[in-house]
């Protein structure tokens, strides 16, 4: 046998002084009244002592103690298949992020994404990075999702002015979150790389075991970035129109998994979600044993209980026997 909340035991220390005073306790009456008064009361009924019921209540006191430590008996075990993956969610901050095409910005709609896509994903651990030419941990692997929302909520990259993606940094980030992890999946939300050419990133997913998964936001036509003088210009005075890259699909079909352009369609993110977990459950569905434990709590309540009606429905009835010269 067990207890859930062992340390409440240590409450029935507070009862020995209790038990201490009932031992060695003097009749009440016999320190209030005279003798002479005494012979004037009757009790009537008498089915317990006043001792007895002062045990009763300090044994109700106990069993409602050990009740709430919460007694448990192993009841054997159970084996259940459970199928946890870990996911690094990293989410582009560099200043093309910024760009108009897509309303407020690509930046808060990479934001929005990652909020619909804590919605549908189950049994996972889900970690948060910010990126562009350096790495920004946000988050580690947790399952608290709101936590998660509230801090990918108040991320805010206008001050930085980082420019350029650094992708190989970022999944090399994405692999020391995982440590010992099986089950590694890489989700990022980005409008794309400069560069053509992922060789070496690719190398490096394969050999770690990490599936890359890409929601590529920005739209062909593309869109400008504000600043504090207006909109962003190049060394020319021209202003810089920023387009959405596709080139780093090849990173994400190459390392096994998916690629998704943005659209107008509200369900795209489950979508993308759902290929996640189908693909991370066919690999692998870890088996695990947990002990079956069973609440027997209810015994020491149940005794509790009816050591308080025997206690209350013993009392005494008091007559008293006064007479007119005694008044």
């Amino acid at each position: 046998m067990r207890f859930e909340n062992i340390e409440l035991l240590w409450l029935l220390l507070a009862l020995v002084p209790l038990a201490f005073l009932i031992k060695n306790r003097a009749n009440g009456l016999g320190n209030i009244f005279s003798k002479k008064v005494l012979q004037k009361i009757e009790i009537q009924k008498n089915i317990l002592s006043k001792r007895a019921r002062d045990i009763l209540l300090l044994g109700v006191m106990a069993l409602t103690i050990i009740a709430i430590a919460r007694p448990q008996i192993d009841n054997g075990e159970i084996k259940v298949k459970a199928s946890f993956i870990s996911v690094v969610t990293a989410i582009d901050m560099s200043k093309s992020m910024f760009a108009n095409d897509i309303y407020p910005t690509r930046f808060e709609f990479a934001k929005e994404k990652f909020f619909t896509s804590l919605n549908h994903f189950k049994n996972a651990k889900i970690s948060l990075i910010g990126f562009a030419s350096q790495t920004f941990l946000i988050s580690p692997l947790t399952q608290d999702f709101h936590s998660l929302k509230f801090l990918a909520k108040n991320m805010n990259a206008e001050s930085l002015s980082l420019k350029g993606t650094d992708i190989y940094r970022t999944i090399e980030e994405a692999n020391n979150l995982f440590r010992e992890e099986k089950k590694k999946i890489l989700l990022m939300f980005t409008d794309g790389s400069d560069q053509s050419e992922f060789s070496k990133e690719i190398a490096y997913a394969k050999a770690h075991g990490i599936v890359i998964y890409i929601y590529n936001i920005g739209t062909d036509k593309g869109g400008i970035i504000k600043d504090a003088n207006g909109v962003l210009k190049d060394k020319n005075g021209d202003i810089v129109v920023v387009k959405r890259t596709d080139s780093i699909k090849k990173l994400a079909i190459e390392s096994g998994g998916a690629y998704l352009k943005y659209s107008l369609d509200k369900n795209d993110i489950k979508q993308l979600v759902d290929a996640i977990q189908q693909s991370a459950k066919a690999k692998e569905e870890e088996s695990s044993t947990i002990k079956d434990r069973k609440e027997i709590f209810y015994y020491p309540l149940g005794l509790a209980i009816l050591f308080l009606f025997i206690a209350l429905f013993s009392l005494a009835n008091i007559k008293l026997n006064i007479t007119k010269e005694d008044r």
